[in-house]
């Protein structure tokens, strides 16, 4: 599962056993050797995907991680590309791996992804495997945050995948690492926040209507289509209209 300049399995279990910033903070120098890094492949599609929406001035990553999606703004965005995240120690890996200088110029803002600071000024917003770190009672205050970050007809795009059919064996496998992760959560402070099935296409498309979006969903012809003739991935497309919806901050 991983290289061997991967985390070791005591690494990981460090990790678990901490807070989600804590956590990164360990993880942050081995984490692009892990499969939890977004994978090339990913970045292509959803950089091939937005292109022809633009042109864009300014692009904002949210939970940016290491970087791994300031490429893709930077392939995109004419002016400047923020990066945001609240572990220190990947912000610390994501600035070595995209210096300041250069064009589009490159920063990079510490903040907890429920209380963005930004107001205004983005015509773009990405974020690349995160979700699974907010509860579904977080999604509003996240995306009012993403909404006032964007201009009027900014557009925040994510990739989600289709849900694994009950038959498979993904879907046990998600199934039970989430019932793992409540019953840790449960016996276990401080909590980790990390599951797989806390964000359902529904509830997240009712979330981004509130918080001032219209939504649409492009598929990623990359990844094949499931026997349904539905495909494995889309890119959810939220463009801001309105402002959030009152007492969503």
């Amino acid at each position: 599962m991983f290289t061997a300049e991967g985390p070791s399995l005591r690494e990981l279990t460090a990790q678990a056993l901490s807070s989600v910033e804590r956590g990164y903070d360990l993880l942050a120098p081995k984490f692009d050797h892990t499969p939890f890094r977004t994978p090339a492949p990913f970045l292509d599609a959803v950089a091939g995907a937005l292109a022809p929406l633009g042109p864009f001035e300014a692009g904002l990553d949210v939970c940016c991680g290491t970087g791994a999606g300031i490429g893709v703004l930077r392939g995109l965005c004419r002016e400047r590309v923020t990066g945001t995240d609240f572990s220190p120690g990947m912000l610390e890996r994501a600035r070595r791996a995209h210096p300041a200088a250069g064009s589009p110029a490159v920063d990079f803002v510490r903040a907890d992804a429920r209380a963005l600071p930004f107001d205004g000024g983005y015509d773009l917003a990405v974020s690349f495997g995160a979700f699974g770190h907010f509860l579904p009672a977080e999604r509003p205050a996240l995306f009012a945050g993403v909404r006032r970050a964007l201009v009027p007809g900014g557009l925040f795009a994510v990739p989600i995948g289709a849900p694994p059919p009950p038959r498979s064996g993904l879907y046990w496998a998600t199934l039970g690492f989430d019932a793992a992760m409540r019953v840790r959560n449960a016996l276990w402070r401080p909590p980790f926040v990390m599951y797989y099935r806390t964000f359902p296409l529904g509830g997240v498309r009712e979330d981004l209507r509130r918080a001032g979006f219209t939504v649409q969903l492009l598929p990623l012809e990359r990844f094949g289509r499931r026997p349904d003739g539905s495909p494995n991935w889309r890119l959810l497309l939220a463009r801001a209209t309105e402002p959030p919806a009152q007492g969503l901050r």
